[in-house]
């Protein structure tokens, strides 16, 4: 019998062994490598004030909100623009710029891929996270119905049915049980919920046949928003997009979240097309449906009239009434001159009536010059360029105007900028007089200003006039400044919690309603 040979040698690994090896090393290297020229062409050690606060969140020693660092610094800036080299992002405040960047030179600041991937997750094609062809063809479809006196009509209706059968039993109810506190923000969410997805889709949330509650939608919703608006605020897309691939942390909640987001998303268009069918119906959907098959597409949708109708009225009607309870001869003004225009008894105005309420008008205006609903939007500059007050904007650069340090800049709105004062927007004989959409872009301005614009004004002055005539607001705890949360929209920090009591003229037990 011959000798038998041994080796030194360890066995070769198993096959499965070195494919998982092999593919171990190539994911490395597909991550590595880009992280290593993109690091070299980063200026992660920026050594000056600014970006060093903004790193270290030094900012938050001085300041509740980020946004009212930014006013600060844009307050102190001799152009009224200021550039965050870490996030490679240029801010302005400057009406010449806003008015250069929305309007002038439009085609060169398009929303941009950078910012489409931020949102793409949760907004994928819809109207507010794309441009060219696919923005164009939303757009005019939203504007020709938006437009019309039917749909005008049709909006109006839905807005009088939520105030009247249950917004104000609702109020009513909650003042009959003393001393009894109330979310404010989050009954006005749910109202705004209530009455978007009724005049968007023709269907009323409380009567849908859902997978899962309304309210895991809704907490889904805030939290999808808030964790991609903060996907903004890191200093490289890299840290996200890391995260994203690993399945980890933020983008991990994330994931989950915009998954329950699509189940309600897919419900509603499936209802549409199986219950109700789409041809003669009313609803902004069904007109859409009715030229669109692709149901990605429409989900995509579904998702802009949402985040377009529900986060910016409830966020603007919130601080709406926070600034009244400071303010009461606002507040009284208010009622004087719902109480000329209508009947003793009238729980709702008509259109007309609230279209004479100019003193209603420019409270509204004044306090989303305050506090407007999104706070700041960016582009993304597709060629070099010079913006009018001799900022230099380099090819891909983030370019933001940022709505709310403008309504605080004394060189826009005078020394009395951070007073509540709705008499600004009033000529002598008391009727309202617009300003510039470039000093008070709240609803865009421009080729992208705001379609839905009317439509908003109309339900938050509905909602104030209603529950103004009847109700009186306490707001608890009330501080000096608001605080917000991060998200696409001014979501306040722990809500608004007030305390409802029924006003001695009341007289919402005259008529009958049902919640």
């Amino acid at each position: 019998m011959e000798p038998q040979a041994f080796s030194l040698l360890p066995p070769p690994p198993p096959p499965q062994t070195a494919i998982f090896a092999f593919l171990l090393c190539f994911i490395t290297l597909s991550v590595s490598l880009p992280l290593f020229f993109f690091f070299l062409r980063q200026r992660f050690w920026c050594s000056c004030d600014t970006c060093h606060k903004y790193m270290a969140s030094n900012w938050s020693l001085e300041y509740n909100n980020l946004c009212d660092w930014y006013t600060h610094l844009l307050q102190n800036s001799p152009t009224q623009t200021i550039h965050i080299h870490l996030l490679d992002n240029t801010i302005t405040a400057n009406p010449k710029n806003v008015e250069y960047i929305l309007k002038t030179q439009f085609h060169n600041y398009p929303k941009g891929k950078p910012f489409s991937l931020i949102l793409g997750d949760l907004l994928g094609s819809g109207i507010f996270n794309v441009d060219g062809d696919l923005w164009l063809f939303q757009r005019k479809m939203a504007s020709l119905e938006l437009s019309s006196l039917s749909i005008r009509a049709y909006a109006f209706e839905n807005i009088m049915t939520e105030i009247k059968c249950r917004l104000l039993p609702l109020l009513s109810s909650v003042a009959k049980k003393e001393n009894t506190e109330l979310d404010l923000q989050d009954v006005l969410r749910r109202f705004a919920f209530d009455y978007i997805c009724k005049f968007s889709f023709g269907l009323d949330p409380g009567c849908l046949e859902l997978l899962l509650p309304m309210s895991n939608f809704a907490d889904s919703f805030d939290l999808a928003t808030k964790l991609s608006a903060e996907r903004a605020m890191v200093s490289s897309p890299v840290v996200w997009k890391l995260k994203r691939l690993l399945n980890i942390s933020s983008e991990k909640k994330l994931k989950q979240a915009i998954k329950t987001v699509d189940i309600l998303a897919m419900e509603v268009i499936r209802q549409k097309k199986k219950k109700m069918g789409f041809l003669s119906n009313q609803d902004l959907l069904s007109r859409f449906m009715a030229v669109i098959d692709n149901e990605v597409y429409l989900r995509d949708i579904v998702i802009s009239f949402i985040l377009a109708g529900r986060d910016t009225v409830a966020s603007a009607l919130t601080c709406f009434f926070w600034l009244l309870h400071s303010h009461k001869d606002v507040e009284a003004k208010i009622r004087d001159e719902s109480e000329r225009a209508m009947t003793p008894n009238q729980v709702v105005a008509t259109f007309d009536q609230l279209s004479d309420m100019h003193y209603l008008h420019a409270a509204v205006y004044e306090s989303m010059r305050l506090y407007p609903p999104i706070q700041f939007d960016s582009k993304f500059a597709k060629d070099n360029d010079i913006l009018p007050d001799g900022t230099f904007v380099r090819k891909g650069t983030r370019v933001t105007y940022h709505a709310y340090a403008m309504g605080r800049m004394e060189t826009i709105w005078g020394e009395d900028c951070m007073e509540f004062k709705p008499e600004r927007w009033l000529r002598r004989d008391g009727l309202f007089s617009p300003e510039s959409p470039f000093k008070f872009p709240v609803f865009q301005a421009g080729i992208r200003v705001c379609l839905g614009k009317e439509l908003a004004l109309m339900e938050m002055k509905s909602v104030v006039v209603s529950v103004l005539r009847w109700f009186d607001l306490k707001v608890v705890a009330m501080g000096s400044e608001l605080r917000f949360d991060a998200g696409l929209t001014a979501t306040v920090r722990g809500g608004l919690p007030v305390i409802v009591r029924e006003r001695e003229s009341n007289a919402l037990a005259k008529y009958s309603v049902t919640i």
